[in-house]
């Protein structure tokens, strides 16, 4: 690898979230965000489709992501999905933020990403919780990130 900074194509496929139910992906930190590429949950999964920064730091090249989707400390990176009115949906009775993590990365997958155009790694995410409402908080079941085509 030239760099030691690239670019990484990531797609969450939420799957099955309840309907009526608005979701989006947040964009900044703290009280200082927006939630884009918002979607109102119907029968179907939800897609959402980003891009981070991949730094490889360490002499073991440990990747580290970065940029305005990015959130958390360094070993514990993670991505937000808004849902209800953090998302900006009004009159709706939900206001949960589901934590989709980083993790389990690794440097080969993110070099067969840059290998092949078109590449991206997807991570599938239960959609409804086991209150019957969205699914928030960390994600459960989490099965990880798998190369995947655009």
């Amino acid at each position: 690898m030239e760099s030691n900074k690239h670019q990484l194509s990531l797609r969450i496929i939420l799957e099955q979230p309840p309907a009526g139910v608005d979701f989006g992906l947040q964009k900044g930190r703290g009280s200082l965000y927006d939630t884009v590429q918002t979607q109102r949950s119907a029968s179907s999964d939800l897609s959402f489709e980003f891009t981070v920064e991949v730094e490889f730091a360490g002499k073991d090249l440990e990747p580290s992501f970065r940029g305005p989707f990015v959130q958390g400390p360094r070993e514990e990176r993670f991505v937000y999905i808004d849902i209800g009115t953090m998302a900006g949906q009004a009159h709706t009775p939900w206001s949960r933020r589901l934590k989709v993590p980083l993790r389990g990365i690794t440097l080969a997958m993110i070099k067969q990403s840059m290998a092949k155009p078109g590449t991206v790694l997807e991570a599938r995410v239960p959609g409804t919780g086991s209150d019957g409402g969205p699914s928030c908080a960390s994600v459960k079941h989490f099965q990880g990130w798998t190369p995947a085509s655009g």
